[in-house]
């Protein structure tokens, strides 16, 4: 197991943080994540304490979890014994088991985040929905920016560049593309997003989930509800891959 891995594994401060998490946070993502079908079954790979889990329970499903985080599967093992804990690298189930799989905010602190997404499809079934929603760390437009990578002029400029490089080598050497990696920022009161070491974006969450067999329904920038008005505003456009979060639905061919 990595050093981000093992960083999670016993971090009661992280299970605490997410307990307390506003139900508008994850709403959009849970029932985005909702399968098609009535009593369908639904994966939440880094189920955290359970929040979303319940959600889809509440709508019908058979929502099963999966956590890196001994503290999160206690208190997620309270809404569901469904909920259990797995090595961070592979899903403890077989092919094409799920009518729907997502990770939210998972993307980011992942050591192999190609391979997380190839697991994703792995135990999706044809015609399944993936729902992958990250921050943006390729962020050039907007304000209230609350990673360093996204702050200030010189970064959004640097941010912009990047991704227009990135979409290029996707068009001219798709084998070649990675996610970028960044250095975790560790503080001693935890804070999330600090400590992502991948800088996620939905141009390459797109093109990951294109490799892997999906057709992709939508790219957002928004991962969680607004008014209609604004959010047709913000994601018409290919702005909506230089600002705020990565938010990617996907289906299985």
């Amino acid at each position: 197991m990595g050093d981000q891995q093992s960083y999670y594994r016993e971090n009661e401060e992280y299970a605490d943080f997410l307990e307390g998490w506003d139900a508008g946070f994850y709403a959009k993502y849970a029932d985005t994540l909702c399968p098609d079908e009535p009593a369908g079954k639904a994966l939440d790979v880094g189920c955290g304490v359970g929040q979303v889990v319940q959600r889809l329970m509440d709508a019908g499903h058979e929502a099963h979890g999966v956590e890196v985080s001994g503290p999160n599967i206690e208190k997620a093992k309270r809404v569901s014994d469904r909920c259990q804990l797995y090595d961070g690298r592979t899903l403890p189930f077989g092919d094409a088991t799920f009518d729907s799989v997502g990770a939210l905010n998972v993307l980011e602190h992942v050591e192999e985040p190609e391979a997380f997404v190839t697991e994703l499809v792995r135990v999706l079934k044809p015609g399944g929905k993936v729902v992958v929603s990250s921050p943006n760390f390729f962020r050039a437009l907007g304000l209230r920016d609350y990673h360093p990578r996204m702050r200030g002029i010189g970064n959004k400029w640097r941010n912009w560049q990047r991704l227009r490089a990135k979409r290029r080598q996707m068009a001219a050497e798709p084998e070649s593309v990675r996610f970028d990696r960044m250095e975790p920022i560790r503080r001693v009161s935890f804070q999330p997003d600090d400590d992502a070491i991948v800088a996620t974006n939905g141009a390459e969450i797109k093109f990951f989930l294109e490799q892997n067999g999906c057709g992709v329904v939508r790219v957002e920038c928004t991962d969680r509800y607004v008014a209609k008005s604004i959010d047709i505003a913000l994601n018409l456009g290919p702005w909506r891959y230089f600002m705020f979060n990565a938010f990617v639905v996907a289906r299985r061919k």
